[in-house]
Order: structure tokens, then C-alpha cells, then sequence
């Protein structure tokens, strides 16, 4: 039996509810059938006119209604049904009465263009929006829901007065490391003492026509939209960019001590997080991975554990040219001849770059993985790649038992965490 307290005498953290939704539906139970039965969740676009744009596909989450739709407005809906997902399954605290602080993941929040023209259009301005218009609305008022809609901090308020979490909510976003983030901040909130539990919500909801827009100036996105469901290539030599996705994860953290204390049944354990950032490229990593490289070593001395210790890998995997070779290289640093070996898989190639919500979504499938014995596979690998060596999980799922996994996000502008998880307690 795991002892309450880690190496270095901090309480050990484990997790004790877990709420997922991504492009493959909502609910642990859906995702994980279809993740491990290597379904794809891409599709067409049809949230809004796609014509001429070179990318036409995304992991878009449509089956969740929200009214006046915009990126906030449907990650906040998105958070709050992945919260009451973890919450029920922790058995912690009621509904609306959460005994701990609230840490969120959140892409940034900016004003959308159908609420940009109709605003601009509610001042008399004609189809043709300009600055100008949305000066003239600005100065004649009436625009307060927007207002607060379109606050970066509105939708961790909402949350936090929904589910009744302690003290002001902490909402952070470091790219596609953000999930990641958030975990490692709530884990360090336990392990100073401020807490005996914490939420922890990663969420995003931004495929809209300017965010696709946006990545594909940066040629970061796969033009291979048909089939929709092949475009996803993580560590394929055919590899050619990243499919923006939808989603969002919640975790119920708490001590190890207090979970055996109200008899909570442990899903798994946070033992080790690493972050490092190198500032290196707006987009590019460091041509010589020292950062991932760190990440990944902070991790796991974190954990207090050797390299040999870990058997499975859950990759950032984005399917660009540049991150998966990145990625290798800093695995192969770290774990030496055993890189090869290691099981590598990429949720992406079948769920899509859920980006500020993926270092959350992606350790939830790291923690199944774990208490399931099974590792979910990478789809669309047909055309290996001989510089990548990867055992990658092939396109079907497989049978393992292991002890502990990494869990790795690395974000737009060298941000980079590293998640240790366990399956034991």
C-alpha cells in the first residue's frame, strides 16, 4: 500500500473523479470505447461557411446546444458538464458546494466576428463592418452582455459560483500546455497545504472561422480534409499538420490521505510534474529539445522515479512535421536505447488538438489507460516514418499492464508540462 506522503514528504496526490467530452461524445464510458476502438472524431465543418479555406475539417463538439454561440459561451457549457461528471463520480462535496479552489484552463477570449458585425450592425452601420462602426456601438452603449460575456475571467466566475468552489478562481492559459498547467497548479495548491482537494477544468471551444483561419496563415493545420477522419497523422512520415479539435476535461484532485479517509475510490495518481520554457520561437521548439528534454526529467525526478520505471508514453503527438520529430528527440534524451520500445501513442489522431483542454482531456485517457490495461492506439499510421522509430500503437489498441505513464503537452511558445501519472495507490 502506497504510504500518504510522496519522497519528499508532500502529501501524494491522486485523483478521484474524472468528466471528459470531445468530438467522440460526452462521458468517460463514450470516449473511451471509441477512443480504444480507434474511431475518429473529424468531420466537416458546419458551423459556418468553409468555402475557399484550404482546411475544412476539425473535431468540433456540435452535439452540445448552446445558445448565442461563440468559444466562451460553449467552453463554459462544456466545462460545466465535464464538472459535474468528475464531481459525481468523486462523491465530494454537493452540486454547488466544492470543498476546494477552482483551476481552470482557458483558450484566450476575444470578440468573435458574428458578434463583431452585429454589433457594429445594431449602430447603423451597413454589411460592411469597419473599426469605426464598432467604435460608434461602442460609445452608444447597449452592449453590456457582450461585455461580460467576452471577459476572459467570466467564465471561471461562472463556474466557481456554479459549483461552489473555494476562494477566487485561478484561470490560466500557456498555449497547449494550458491542461497541463492546471493539473500541476492544483498539485502544487495540495501539496503546499492550502488544500485537501481541488477542481481542475480544462476547456476549449475554439473552432470558429478566425481561429482556423489563423493557423492555417501559420501552416499548421492538415489540408487533408477527405476523408475527414484520415487527416490526423501523429509520427506518419505522410504527417502534414495538426486538425484543430473541441473538448474539455475535469479532475477532482485531492490527498491520498483524505480520499482513504472518506473511503473515495482512487483513480489514479499525480506523482510528478515538470514544466520548462524556452522562449526559443513563437511556434518552433528548440532545435536542440533541451526544453522537452527538461520537461520530461523535471517530471520524473519530481516523481521521485527512475526512466526505467515508465511504460507508456502519452504523446503530445500533434501530427505536424516539426513536433513529432521534436517530440522523438526528446524521448530518445531521456530514455535512451528504450526509447523505441516504449508504447507512444496519440489520442489526436483520433480526437484532434483539443489545444488549451488537451493536457487535461489527454492525462484523463492517460489515468484510463492505466486502470484499464489498455493502451489506446494511433490511428492513420500507414507510411512509417524512418527517422521516428516509434512504437506508436499502431492503429489498434493494445493490451498492457503498466505502472506508471507520462503525459505530455507542449505548447506554442516553448510552454511545456509533463505529467507523471500512477496507477496504484
Amino acid at each position: 500500500m502506497r504510504s500518504d506522503t510522496d519522497h519528499l514528504g508532500r502529501p501524494v496526490v491522486v485523483i478521484t473523479g474524472m468528466g471528459v467530452i470531445t468530438s467522440l461524445g460526452q462521458g468517460q464510458a463514450e470516449n473511451w470505447a471509441a477512443l480504444t476502438g480507434g474511431r475518429s472524431g473529424i468531420r466537416q465543418i458546419t458551423r459556418f461557411p468553409t468555402t475557399n479555406m484550404r482546411t475544412t475539417i476539425a473535431g468540433t463538439v456540435d452535439f452540445i446546444p448552446v445558445p448565442d454561440m461563440s468559444a466562451p459561451a460553449l467552453s463554459e457549457r462544456l466545462a460545466e458538464l465535464v464538472i459535474a461528471e468528475a464531481i459525481a463520480e468523486s462523491g465530494l462535496g454537493s452540486g454547488g458546494d466544492f470543498p476546494g479552489p477552482l483551476f481552470l484552463a482557458l483558450p484566450p477570449v476575444e470578440l468573435e466576428w458574428p458578434q463583431r458585425q452585429a454589433l457594429a450592425l445594431a449602430s447603423g452601420a451597413n454589411e460592411s463592418v469597419h473599426y469605426d462602426d464598432l467604435r460608434k456601438a461602442a460609445r452608444a452603449g447597449g452592449f453590456e452582455a457582450n461585455y461580460r460575456r467576452f471577459l476572459f475571467g467570466s467564465v471561471g466566475e461562472s463556474l466557481a459560483d456554479r459549483f461552489g468552489t473555494k476562494g477566487s478562481p485561478i484561470a490560466t492559459s500557456t498555449a497547449c500546455a494550458s491542461g497541463g498547467t492546471a493539473i500541476q497548479l492544483g498539485v502544487e495548491a495540495i501539496r503546499r497545504g492550502e488544500a485537501e482537494a481541488a477542481l481542475v477544468v480544462g476547456t476549449d471551444a475554439s473552432v470558429n472561422a478566425e481561429s482556423i483561419i489563423r493557423f492555417s496563415l501559420l501552416s499548421a493545420l492538415s489540408t487533408r480534409n477527405d476523408p475527414p477522419s484520415g487527416a490526423s497523422r501523429p509520427f506518419s512520415k505522410d504527417r502534414e499538420g495538426f486538425v484543430m479539435a473541441e473538448g474539455a476535461g475535469a479532475l477532482v484532485l485531492e490527498t491520498l490521505a483524505h480520499a482513504r479517509a472518506r473511503g473515495a475510490t482512487v483513480l489514479g495518481v499525480v506523482e510528478g510534474c515538470g514544466e520548462a520554457a524556452d522562449g526559443f520561437h513563437r511556434t518552433r521548439s528548440s532545435p536542440d529539445g533541451k526544453p522537452i528534454i527538461a520537461c520530461m526529467k523535471h517530471a520524473l525526478e519530481d516523481a521521485g522515479l527512475a526512466p526505467d520505471a515508465i511504460g507508456y508514453i502519452n504523446a503530445h503527438g500533434t501530427g505536424t512535421p516539426e513536433n513529432d520529430k521534436m517530440e522523438w528527440v526528446g524521448v530518445t534524451a531521456v530514455f535512451g536505447e528504450r526509447a523505441a520500445s516504449i508504447p507512444i501513442s496519440s489520442n489526436k489522431s483520433m480526437i484532434g488538438h483539443t489545444l488549451t483542454a488537451a493536457g487535461a482531456v489527454e492525462a484523463i485517457f492517460t489515468v484510463l489507460a492505466l486502470k484499464h490495461g489498455l493502451l489506446p492506439p494511433t490511428i492513420n499510421y500507414e507510411t512509417p516514418d524512418p527517422a521516428l522509430p516509434v512504437d506508436c500503437v499502431p492503429n489498434k489498441a493494445r493490451a498492457a499492464k503498466v505502472g506508471h505513464a507520462i503525459s505530455n503537452s507542449f505548447g506554442f511558445g516553448g510552454q511545456n508540462v509533463c505529467l507523471v501519472i500512477g496507477g496504484e495507490a
